[in-house]
């Protein structure tokens, strides 16, 4: 890995059922491969962000905090059955103190507020508490994403400008991924439409959720128990 590249959509232990990295793993595998900083981006909580802004510190990397929220398809407080209970991703990541308050605040209201069947953000509360905060438009299960794959591309473009507007310029990113899944590769071509004609930035990430190649199989048994 080249030093240029930082991991920025990492699941750790704390996805439960999910992540199969621990913290300090986690931390130590992007020390290893002489990475400058490393993100924790766990699904709707932030239980491990503690622990892991203390290793990253104690191993000399900056670590970079945020969450992959669900948000709601409606609002956060609709709860019908069979339409509500299907949320969107959205990678959020700090920029500074004010934005880990307004991450802590969203984590909190989805919980509180938006719980069904996941703890649950809206546009509402996005617009409400986006300062400090960096937007990605996330993997195959965020919105954008899921509208380029269903050919609505002109409500995809409209719904990444409205990101764009929500968080600011130079604060929202088109996130694309390649991990061999079909899908993907629709999703990224659509992205990289987008981009060519909005100026929206894209993202490289690796959406990970285990260190090494050959963790693949105990990551399986864990998603089973799931």
């Amino acid at each position: 890995m080249s030093k240029g590249f930082v991991h920025l959509h990492n699941h750790s232990e704390y996805s439960l059922l999910d992540g199969a990295c621990r913290v300090k793993g986690l931390v130590s595998r992007a020390a290893e491969l002489g990475m400058p900083a490393v993100a924790i981006t766990d699904h709707g909580v932030l239980y491990g962000v503690i622990d892991f802004y203390r290793e990253a510190k104690q191993q000399g990397i900056k670590p970079i905090i945020g969450c992959e929220v669900y948000v709601a398809p409606r609002s956060r407080l609709d709860k019908e059955a069979r339409i509500d209970d299907n949320q969107y991703h959205l990678v959020l990541l700090c920029k500074d103190q004010t934005g880990y308050k307004n991450l802590v605040e969203l984590v909190s209201r989805a919980y509180i507020e938006g719980f069904y069947y996941k703890p649950r953000v809206d546009r509402e509360l996005l617009q409400r508490y986006h300062e400090g905060l960096i937007a990605m438009s996330a993997c195959i299960a965020g919105e954008i994403p899921q509208l380029i794959i269903a050919g609505k591309m002109e409500e995809a473009r409209r719904m990444a400008l409205d990101y764009q507007e929500i968080f600011g310029p130079g604060n929202f990113y088109l996130e694309v991924q390649d991990h061999g899944i079909t899908a993907e590769k629709t999703a990224c071509e659509g992205l990289f439409q987008i981009s060519a004609e909005t100026g929206i930035p894209l993202v490289a990430t690796n959406d990970l959720h285990y260190l090494r190649q050959e963790d693949a199989a105990t990551h399986d048994v864990l998603l089973c128990i799931q």
